[in-house]
């Protein structure tokens, strides 16, 4: 019976030191990132977000940016706003539930989150823009471009997720994180030691192949999702996808918008045969940029070819494809010479 109580006193102990370090370690995260912009009070969320007006006749549409999974508007200003800003009206946002916004209970879902992107858009006073979505923000542009394809002046996808893929998988973490109650626990205890351990590898493997820049996790303020409620929000948004895009993907033939399809042939973080040919192929008239030695992230890797893929779709001639060799050059001169897959290859290991 004492050895019995002893067990549990030391497992107390070790979810009350769990408990107190993921407080504390809270606190030092959100001093270390503090909010970079303002907040709008949006369908009942307190969204965070960067807005930066246009000048006097800017030569560009305003631009949306839309982060992916475990983001924050950091992820895409800090490459962007220095090629865009006196361009163009830039609006920058945390998602619901991410970086310092609030989640809302209308934003479980994709759709939700586009119609909270379209209320946060009226409350700027932007009518229409160009929406420029990463990973899984793509998948929030693709739904935003089918609810409100009147407010869509242009599509930019990077290495977007926006197709259904063989088998629905996910990590098992955000399955954890979802299960009612015991995910909130489990989110609480476990997701800020369990996700220090391993921030630095998984940051190297959404850059992977190419080199992750030295500064990138302390400017990006990527430790913010491990914060349990951000986790756990994360998760609900990784783990919706799946259901979301199976019923989406069907309409993509709809969006009519000017399109640019950006994506690497080496990204391991989603399937780029599926996705982003995916859009290539239901988007009428969207160019696909397909870059040798890429990884999942052409807005860090390749700002420059975002940029001008944005300038594209506003109506300008900008030949993306001579823009993409020079990436692929630039690439090549980091990380060595490697062997490329065509589109027509990757085609044929679809998921």
């Amino acid at each position: 019976m004492n050895f019995l109580w002893t067990i549990l006193a030391v497992l107390a102990g070790i979810l009350l030191v769990l408990f107190v370090g993921t407080r504390v370690g809270v606190i030092l995260i959100e001093r270390r990132n503090p909010p970079a912009g303002e907040f709008a009070d949006v369908l009942g969320a307190r969204i965070h977000h960067v807005h930066v007006p246009a000048p006097a006749g800017a030569e560009l549409p305003p631009v949306v940016f839309i982060h992916g999974a475990s983001g924050n508007l950091n992820d895409q200003m800090l490459p962007a706003r220095p090629l865009l800003e006196g361009r163009a009206e830039l609006l920058f946002y945390d998602r619901p539930g991410h970086g310092w916004s609030q989640r809302g209970e209308a934003n479980e879902t994709p759709n939700g989150q586009a119609r909270t992107l379209a209320a946060l858009m009226d409350a700027k006073g932007i009518d229409r823009a160009i929406i420029v979505g990463h990973s899984f923000g793509g998948g929030i542009a693709a739904a935003f471009a089918l609810a409100y394809p009147e407010r869509v002046a242009g599509l930019v996808f990077a290495a977007a997720a926006t197709h259904p893929w063989e088998g629905a998988g996910t990590s098992w973490y955000y399955k954890v994180a979802t299960v009612p109650l015991f995910g909130r626990v489990f989110s609480e205890l476990f997701a800020l030691p369990g996700g220090y351990a391993r921030i630095n590898a998984a940051a190297a493997g959404v850059f992977d192949p190419n080199p992750l820049p030295a500064t990138y996790l302390r400017d990006s303020g990527i430790e913010l999702v491990l914060r349990p409620a951000n986790f756990r929000a994360n998760a609900v948004d990784v783990e919706s996808l799946h259901a979301h895009v199976t019923t989406a993907a069907p309409h993509y033939p709809e969006i009519k918008a000017p399109t640019v399809v950006i994506s690497g042939d080496s990204d391991t973080v989603v399937y780029e045969e599926l996705h982003s040919l995916g859009l290539a192929r239901d988007i009428k008239g969207a160019e696909l940029v397909w870059i040798c030695g890429l990884g999942h992230k052409p807005d860090w890797v390749a700002p420059d070819l975002v940029a001008a893929a944005i300038e594209k779709v506003a109506g300008r001639p900008v030949d993306l494809q001579t823009l993409c060799r020079a990436v692929e050059a630039r690439i090549v001169a980091e990380i060595g010479p490697r062997r490329c897959r065509s589109p027509e290859e990757a085609a044929l290991t679809v998921r």
